[in-house]
């Protein structure tokens, strides 16, 4: 037996991130996050745990699946985030909607329809954690996610992007005047010798860049669909207060309510444990 046995184990493979959720045999769960790429230390960590179920999803999953010799079970990715979804909602008191769009934002995002218990993917965007990180070492010379996140939180976007109210005086449309007309907008000018771009105005103008254009996408689906509230989880809501900050205003302005799930990185590994146990 491993050093550290659990009852159960499940891991989301993404194309960034291993999500790694475990139930103990005291039945508390527990959270834990590795590189996708290092499938090998994530498959370690699955069989010192000795678990009696494991269910694995996401991309990686058949690799890491064969690398735990084929003790796992595959399960559906949006049927894990759904399940994952419901029972995080629970664990924080809350009751889940019965109809209503979960967001995956993680290297993309993924927006799946969550009716009772079905959930299938009704749209997306390649927009995500990805474009924050490869535009980041761009336009700031940086990878590190957090970094990005703490200069986002210090900055503010209207001083790169081109506004509405920009273009228009007040009244000449109906848009309010703080929406973004073009993301990045202004660089144009600033590099035109008005000046330079702060890093920090530059990174909060990444998260609306993914933020605005994943709340539209959201906003959208939800008109088409006639629902008015969207579960948001995925690691780059990880520690990002900026971007959920602009996904609430721009749902808000859409008039679609934004809730999103404490733990919400590992609603997938949480939804193939359970799914794992119930096979």
């Amino acid at each position: 037996m491993g050093r550290n046995p659990s009852e159960s184990v499940g891991v989301d493979v993404g194309a960034t991130l291993a999500k790694v959720v475990w139930r103990t045999p005291e039945r508390a769960l527990e959270f834990r996050l590795e590189a996708a790429a290092a499938l090998e230390a994530v498959a370690a960590l699955v069989s010192e745990r000795s678990p009696k179920h494991v269910g694995v999803t996401g991309g990686g999953a058949a690799e890491l699946a064969r690398r735990l010799g084929g003790r796992a079970v595959p399960v559906n990715e949006f049927a894990a985030w759904g399940a994952g979804a419901k029972a995080l909602t629970e664990r924080a008191g809350a009751r889940p909607a019965d109809r209503y769009l979960l967001v995956s934002l993680g290297t993309g995002t993924s927006v799946m329809l969550a009716d009772g218990m079905a959930v299938q993917r009704v749209g997306g965007t390649a927009l995500g954690g990805g474009t924050i990180v490869g535009l980041g070492a761009l336009l700031l010379g940086t990878t590190r996610f957090s970094e990005l996140t703490e200069l986002a939180e210090k900055g503010d976007r209207r001083r790169v992007d081109l506004l509405v109210s920009d273009i228009y005086r007040p009244g000449e449309i109906a848009l309010a005047g703080d929406l973004t007309a073009a993301n990045f907008g202004k660089l144009a000018a600033l590099s035109g010798g008005t000046g330079t771009p702060a890093r920090a105005d530059l990174a909060h103008a990444l998260m609306g860049l993914v933020g605005e254009n994943v709340a539209l996408i959201c906003a959208g689906l939800g008109a088409a669909l006639q629902i008015r509230t969207v579960a948001f989880g995925g690691s780059t809501l990880r520690g990002n207060d900026p971007l959920a900050r602009i996904l609430t205003q721009i749902t808000g302005f859409m008039g679609t309510q934004a809730t999103f799930l404490a733990d919400g990185e590992f609603a997938g590994a949480l939804g193939a444990l359970l799914l794992a146990e119930s096979d």
